[in-house]
């Protein structure tokens, strides 16, 4: 089984959305001998295939020199683990040198827009969206694949609409966020999605994708689909995530998401000192997130959907909670909203005569698709 290593060079960004609650303007940028500290340290960490996603921040603010010494670095010394690499960017700072150096090593790249230019710009900042257009034309321009995340918040859910259409019309596929109250802000719950409004927009975003299944994708509902159909957790939201995901700052801090760098009482080691996992297991932070799955598998046990599910984000709980143990990934409701209406679907699907988007015998013309197709795909 793999795991995934969270490398945080910088949390600086040149960016400000209105939102965001993973970026310090004073940040100091990691240096190179930090990822020889990371080489060394997962040498004897774990026998496990590893996937390395450079995060932020703005990870492309460490430059053209920072990667290409990275890259190697990381892909040869540790090659008996197969590392694979990804990395999030706004694409503001992409040059074709470093777009090239990326496609080298094959990295799938994922950036951030909010739909059409005026409603991006007004959550994430004046030209942002042509910033990132820019970046995003020299990204393709060199083979790279690029993938966009867009964050809903409590404003930009009345244009969904709008938004889809934006995606489908420009063939970009569409990763969607929630907007989420952070434990960094003074004022959290301004751009927060509310779970009610999270889990209309998923069944929204369900019915056009089964209307444009050729011509879209929409990850969020490809890895909810696959979670019910496999009956397990496909992606970190759904899944006992600790000690499988691990995140390095700039300072070789090591904590237990990316979510939390730059937090001291999250910090459970450093790369420098080459902890083992007993190490980590030991430190007060990986403790406490071993409390909350036992307040999920406590809490959640007689949910339908606990294996697939886990009580959702621990992060979105204890940012709810500040920072206490009080309750479950706050969204739970929109999961248990889209949960139910895949799996009613599905079974009625399994047991009717509704088509998985095959063409029919009695009038030869191609139906629908149903969640089946989804499952299937």
């Amino acid at each position: 089984m793999a795991f995934h290593v969270m490398l945080i060079p910088t949390l600086g960004c040149p960016s400000n959305c209105n939102y965001c609650w993973s970026s310090e303007e004073d940040s100091p940028m990691m240096k190179i001998e930090i990822i020889e500290d990371v080489v060394e340290w997962l040498k004897n960490f774990r026998n496990e295939p590893i996937t390395f996603t450079f995060h932020g921040g703005e990870p492309l603010l460490a430059g053209y020199d920072f990667y290409n010494k990275a890259l190697p670095l990381l892909a040869e010394n540790l090659s008996q683990f197969k590392p694979a690499f990804a990395l999030q960017s706004n694409l503001w700072l992409l040059t074709p040198e470093l777009a090239r150096l990326l496609a080298e090593y094959s990295i799938p790249v994922g950036s951030s827009l909010d739909g059409p230019e005026d409603l991006n710009d007004l959550q994430r900042g004046k030209d942002y969206y042509q910033r990132t257009m820019k970046g995003y034309k020299i990204a393709r321009d060199n083979d790279l694949q690029v993938s966009f995340i867009c964050t809903f918040t409590s404003y930009s859910i009345e244009f969904k609409e709008e938004i889809f259409n934006f995606f489908l019309e420009n063939g970009l596929d569409l990763k969607l966020h929630p907007a989420l109250p952070s434990i960094r802000d003074e004022n959290p719950e301004k751009w927060a999605l509310s779970p009610e409004e999270y889990g209309e927009l998923l069944i929204y975003l369900l019915d056009e994708y089964l209307d444009h299944l050729d011509q879209i994708e929409i990850k969020n509902i490809d890895h909810i689909c696959k979670s019910i159909f496999t009956r397990r957790g496909t992606v970190c939201t759904f899944v006992d995530c600790m000690d499988d995901t691990y995140a390095i700052g700039p300072d070789g801090s090591i904590y237990p998401c990316y979510r939390f760098v730059g937090m001291p009482e999250w910090v459970m080691g450093n790369v420098q000192d080459h902890p083992s996992r007993e190490d980590l297991e030991n430190s007060a932070p990986w403790k406490f997130m071993q409390q909350y799955k036992q307040y999920v598998d406590e809490n959640c046990k007689r949910c339908t959907y606990i294996k697939f599910c886990r009580g959702g984000c621990p992060y979105n709980a204890l940012a709810k909670s500040e920072g206490k143990i009080d309750g479950v990934d706050p969204h739970c409701t929109a999961y248990k909203t889209i949960f139910k209406e895949i799996t009613r679907r599905a079974t009625k699907e399994m047991l009717g005569s509704v088509s998985f988007g095959v063409d029919s015998e009695d009038t030869g013309k191609k139906s629908k698709p149903g969640v089946m197709a989804l499952m299937i795909k």
